[in-house]
């Protein structure tokens, strides 16, 4: 019984020494990333070159260019590649931005209509307040409140999905209304900020706009870890019990 115990935790140890995306991979990638955030920071560093440096900002444009296709119709990368080839910069920055207020809306959307889903749910809010994250150094920037109420929304929207809990413990039900609520507040601040008189993707254009980090863990509690302590209690009670067992047969 000794080496079982003994089998038992030098499995736990090996098991928290591997890397977690070699030995299980997250197949939705890193949920606290949204590659067109990411792409549309590489695209401001290259822009703020001097001489701003078009090629290679057009270069990481083009590698999110079909996901843009893809959800958000032709007219959107049309438009960016457009500003691009005419070296506007400040209307390619305008429009990228504004695309990401589309995809926190087309994520925010989503959720609303898989809510019951938790680990998609809290996986899409994840990447919403990535992209968010982004955009955020030019709210806080022009109004400091802005962002922080944004974010206020976003903890209070993550609260509002609650949570299934392991085997029961820690569940905390679910708010629908109270999650529409936190969408439509967070929406309706960067549709302010940004000044785009539609969030619905096929009202992309110029004429959509008015006008021509302390980290949080967002990290998806649904990973395998989260699961070896109970494994290894579960086996400890199995041990107990085996041992139990033996002793009365001895005894009888």
């Amino acid at each position: 019984m000794k080496r079982f115990f003994g089998l038992f935790f030098t499995f736990a140890l090996i098991f928290y020494s591997i890397p977690l995306n070699s030995a299980f991979a997250y197949s939705y990638g890193d949920p606290n990333e949204e590659k067109v955030a990411e792409v549309y920071k590489e695209m401001v560093v290259k822009l703020d070159e001097n001489p701003p440096n078009y090629n290679a900002a057009q270069k990481n444009f083009e590698t999110v260019k079909e996901e843009i296709d893809m959800h958000m119709g032709l007219e959107p990368a049309k438009l960016i590649l457009s500003n691009l080839k005419d070296k506007d910069k400040e209307a390619t920055i305008n429009n990228m931005q504004k695309l990401l207020v589309l995809n926190i809306a087309r994520r925010l959307e989503s959720i609303e209509k898989d809510f019951a889903e938790y680990d998609t749910t809290k996986r899409l809010l994840a990447k919403a307040f990535a992209t968010y994250d982004a955009l955020s150094p030019k709210v806080e920037a022009e109004k400091p409140e802005n962002d922080k109420k944004i974010r206020t929304d976003f903890d209070q929207a993550l609260e509002a999905l609650g949570n299934p809990g392991l085997f029961g413990v820690g569940k905390k039900e679910a708010n629908l209304d109270e999650f529409k609520k936190n969408k439509d507040e967070i929406l309706n601040s960067l549709k302010t900020e940004f000044s785009i008189k539609s969030l619905e993707v096929g009202h992309f254009s110029e004429s959509a706009t008015e006008s021509g980090t302390e980290k949080k863990d967002w990290t998806d509690i649904s990973n395998i870890r989260n699961w070896v302590p109970l494994v290894l209690i579960a086996g400890i009670i199995i041990a107990v019990i085996i041992i139990v067992i033996r002793r009365r047969r001895n005894r009888n």
